[in-house]
């Protein structure tokens, strides 16, 4: 009774769709009339060499207008039937369909990350498959997030919103207005797609439903999950005077903002398990890529979640680490490449990763006071455990930020070389 109702809907008057139904039956009877009259006239006059001329040419000719009337309908019915979703596509039916179709065939890749670097791996991803999940940290506490986390007792939605808005449409009018951010009255700070998820989270009932509808709305190419579903506090044991003992330090943005060298960090509770969907992603998954983004405040959270770093290493996936391009402030200065693998390892031990993606390029135009991670010093004894590939990755405009496309390149052919076992591209990885 259902499908009869729904197939009734599109025989309503209003909708335009009734007249190239019956212009498609209308070809159809016009072609096999054609096709019957060349079977059962045309054909017994051939043997008996009796051919009319003009017969033959009637039938063809109505079996072609036949075929014309079919896919004139066809064209038309298929514009009406997409003339709704056209509003959020841009450029030609053709190019949106196999763009579409090319996406869903694409790599299944995981992006572990947060903050302001994730999204860039996520941009450039997005042009080559749509099975992509990002899974991204909850335990920031400062700006907007922090407001809405500590007066509604919500899982942070700013990195959320961040790499949702990354896996959009850059130009689509909801996408801008989901980054807009308030800089008047009482909503000064907030960010539209921070206040968007959170009470979408309160009509559905969980962040899970509602990052599911939010992703419904901006179209996105992929999906991002939370690391853990639990409420989740970053402490962190900072030296903050050279000499002096470490002091522990609670919350992300007092981490950041004490100054000084962060020797340990840790999650309260240090027990808070995966959700579930992350760590299946990280298993199904073909490719990984952790990184870029904040050492110790992005990257480190979601792979001290219980369930995360174990799924790593029981993956099948080739797994890259993508080193970031300039150093942090307050979290990792002076640092080089090898620095910051020797954080993970500390943290997390070895064997997480199998490669370690690094920028060689270091543009003085535009950079201001830019501090760049430099290489790994020669003979340092990661480099016995690890591949280190280096290449430009820096942003023309913004030299201490990745280049999405360029990263996005480094890391599929780089993906490409290990699932088939090309030769190493040394023109495009050359050393530093």
């Amino acid at each position: 009774m259902f499908r009869f109702q729904a197939f009734a809907k599109w025989l309503s008057p209003g909708i335009g769709i009734k007249r190239w139904f019956l212009l498609i039956v209308l070809g159809i009877a016009f072609a096999a009339g054609g096709l019957t009259y060349e079977i059962l006239l045309i054909a017994p006059s051939l043997r008996i060499g009796e051919a009319n001329p003009i017969g033959i040419l009637g039938g063809l000719v109505a079996i072609g207008v036949g075929f014309l009337l079919v896919v004139l309908a066809v064209i038309e019915l298929s514009r009406r039937v997409l003339a709704p979703y056209r509003e959020y596509q841009q450029g030609r039916v053709v190019d949106v369909v196999y763009a579409h179709s090319k996406r869903r065939k694409g790599l299944r890749v995981v992006a572990i990350g947060g903050g302001t670097g994730l999204p860039s791996v996520l941009r450039g991803m997005k042009q080559f498959t749509s099975n992509i999940t990002a899974i991204v940290t909850v335990a920031d506490d400062g700006g907007s997030s922090g407001r809405l986390r500590r007066e509604l007792g919500v899982l942070p939605p700013g990195d959320l919103r961040n790499n949702i808005a990354a896996l959009a449409d850059d130009e689509h009018l909801m996408t801008r207005l989901f980054q807009y951010r308030f800089d008047a009255g009482d909503l000064d700070g907030h960010a539209f797609g921070n206040l968007f998820i959170t009470a979408l989270s309160g009509v559905t009932g969980s962040i899970e439903s509602a990052l599911v509808e939010t992703a419904r709305v901006l179209n996105i190419q992929g999906r991002v999950l939370p690391s853990t579903l639990q409420d989740v506090q970053l402490s962190a044991l900072v030296r903050v005077r050279e000499g002096q003992p470490v002091v522990s330090i609670s919350g992300e943005s007092h981490i950041t903002g004490a100054g000084g060298v962060i020797d340990q960090i840790s999650l309260v509770p240090e027990d808070a398990t995966a959700y579930s969907e992350s760590a299946q992603a990280v298993l199904e998954a073909d490719l990984i890529v952790i990184g870029p983004g904040s050492l110790y405040t992005s990257i480190l959270p979601n792979l001290l979640i219980r369930g995360i770093a174990e799924a790593l290493r029981a993956t099948n996936a080739y797994i890259v680490y993508v080193c970031n391009v300039a150093t942090q402030p307050g979290e990792t200065d002076g640092f080089t490449v090898a620095e910051h693998v020797m954080v993970l390892e500390r943290h997390i031990g070895r064997g997480v990763f199998q490669l370690v993606l690094a920028n060689n390029a270091y543009p003085t135009a535009n950079a201001g006071s830019t501090q760049y991670v430099r290489p790994v010093p020669e003979h340092h004894e990661m480099l016995q455990r690890y591949e280190v590939r280096y290449t430009d990755l820096t942003d023309p405009d913004h030299p201490w930020r990745h280049h999405s496309e360029k990263l996005a390149a480094a890391i599929l052919r780089l993906s490409e070389e290990e699932r088939f076992g090309l030769a190493k591209d040394v023109a495009a990885f050359a050393e530093p």
